[in-house]
């Protein structure tokens, strides 16, 4: 049996290399996240997946699972340690290799295999490592899962089971890109620029795409684990602007971009405009509430207003619920109220019956996007934006904040902006329409304008997002007000992008 894990062990030492380092903060509202060395060891994570086999032991589940990794230098030998965890507590481990998050998601249904446990930082930097877990498809640990894996491991509760089992499964990627491909073939004469970041994506995505009859464009598909273009993350500028570029020296009708674990996917039109994944989202929801009646949506608090305003939704009937941020709130949300898809502005599109199977998937949100198009031959995807109602809105901004305080001051900042609005104040000069405390706060004046902030559930940051209907200067001044309130405490650091 392990030792009980410790939460500072220096690296190059005999106890660093006989003991477990689990730092506990790695354990997040909804998946695991460490960097790697730092703050988890190999020993560290040996003891993870003895505690996750133990806790699916404890939860009365079918003792097998599916693992997968992700294409950075060191994420094959966490697996591994996983699996040597795994196996010790009894569990039949299929391992599918190299994968994307969704390629594990789909070989759960594939393999008829309950649990699922994916090797992946996803969009975190080099340096991170994690691991998405479920046990229950299409869905993944929430905070009360993680909380008791937190406590099995920590307190070393994890147990030794005897029948563990490892198998090798050939074949998952060939089976994932016949998938999602299957029935769909777009019509239209489309050129699309596909763009990977040199991470996993590129892999799978140029190749599914191509095979829907479209033009493709593959941009950084070489896999190369030191991303030295910048980070697979299509909600940071840095990769979208890369997009841009690409559809300037292309000519390109627009540009598809996936994060590091392939669970996302960005948007940059034919324009050269980027189109963040909460308003793509509402022209995906227009398509499909003009195709299916009453359509019910869940949508994270950090997206546009557009989902409760748009008059084309309002007129199909649509329904949107926000919820909480973060991808295993949406998909649990969506699940439980049948909803045809749920939207986050991070890029993180789930599709249920009879779009998908209820887990995010870069690449089924981007067909989805392109059958859209389709259906709407003369419009460009420029034109489609614009039809939107204008609103000005912010990128996704993260302030630094470290993972042991983020809570305290997001729970400090909420606190202050509610006393705001029940003592009659103000914000940008307006009086306060409401104050919703669902996932941090979101408060909205008078105009509809509205500022967000909350705890990142997987970075020792916070989150900034700034939307507003009326103008650009008054987003400005939305965040310029939201900045003041956080500077009120100085642990809160500077911003990774701002407006």
């Amino acid at each position: 049996m392990l030792p009980k894990p410790s939460a500072d062990l220096k690296p190059n030492t005999l106890t660093y290399e006989v003991a477990p380092l689990v730092k506990a903060t790695g354990f997040r509202e909804y998946d695991a996240r460490w960097l790697f060395e730092k703050e988890i060891n190999l020993l560290g994570i040996q003891a993870l997946g003895q505690g996750l086999g133990t806790l699916i032991r404890e939860l009365g589940k079918e003792p097998r699972i599916v693992v997968g990794h992700d294409f950075r230098g060191y994420s094959l030998s966490i697996k591994q340690a996983l699996i040597v965890g795994l196996m010790s507590a009894g569990i039949e481990v299929n391992d599918i290799g190299l994968a994307l998050s969704p390629v594990a998601y789909f070989a759960q249904f594939d393999l008829e295999i309950p649990c699922v446990a994916m090797v992946t930082a996803s969009h975190n930097e080099n340096g991170w490592t994690g691991v998405k877990m479920g046990v229950e498809m299409p869905l993944t640990f929430g905070p009360d899962e993680m909380g008791r894996l937190k406590e099995i491991v920590l307190n070393a509760e994890y147990k030794s089971f005897p029948g563990g089992e490892y198998k090798y499964v050939e074949g998952l990627r060939e089976r994932y890109i016949d998938d999602v491909v299957k029935d769909v073939k777009i019509q239209r004469n489309l050129k699309v620029v596909a763009a990977c970041g040199n991470g996993t994506a590129g892999a799978f995505a140029p190749e599914a795409l191509s095979r829907l009859g479209i033009e493709v464009i593959p941009m950084d598909a070489e896999l190369d684990h030191t991303f030295p273009r910048y980070n697979p993350n299509p909600e940071d500028m840095e990769m979208l602007h890369a997009m841009r570029d690409a559809i300037s020296e292309h000519g390109a009708d627009l540009a598809l971009g996936f994060d590091g674990d392939g669970d996302r996917c960005g948007v940059v039109d034919d324009e050269g405009e980027e189109i963040f994944a909460d308003k793509i989202g509402v022209l995906i929801a227009r398509d499909l509430s003009a195709l299916h009646e009453n359509a019910q949506f869940v949508v994270d608090v950090k997206s546009t207003g557009l989902f409760v305003t748009d008059p084309i939704l309002i007129e199909n009937g649509a329904k949107t619920e926000y919820w909480k941020t973060g991808h295993s709130y949406i998909k649990r949300k969506s699940h439980e109220m049948n909803a045809l898809a749920g939207f986050e502005k991070s890029g993180h599109f789930f599709f249920n019956a009879p779009i998908g199977r209820g887990y995010d998937d870069g690449l089924v949100a981007a067909i989805a996007l392109l059958q859209m198009l389709d259906r709407n031959p003369d419009k460009k995807l420029s034109d489609l934006r614009k039809s939107l109602p204008k609103t000005w809105q912010s990128p996704t901004m993260s302030p630094h904040c470290a993972d042991e305080i983020k809570y305290d001051v997001v729970k400090k900042v909420v606190a202050t902006l509610e006393a705001r609005a029940k003592d009659g104040g103000t914000i940008i000069g307006q009086s306060i329409r409401d104050v919703v405390t669902v996932n941090g706060v979101r408060i909205t004046a008078e105009d509809g304008t509205w500022g967000l902030i909350r705890a990142s559930s997987n970075k020792p940051e916070l989150v900034v997002v700034i939307e507003s209907p009326t103008s650009e200067e008054n987003m400005k001044k939305m965040f310029a007000e939201m900045d003041a309130v956080l500077r009120e405490h100085p642990e809160v650091g500077e911003y990774n992008q701002k407006i």
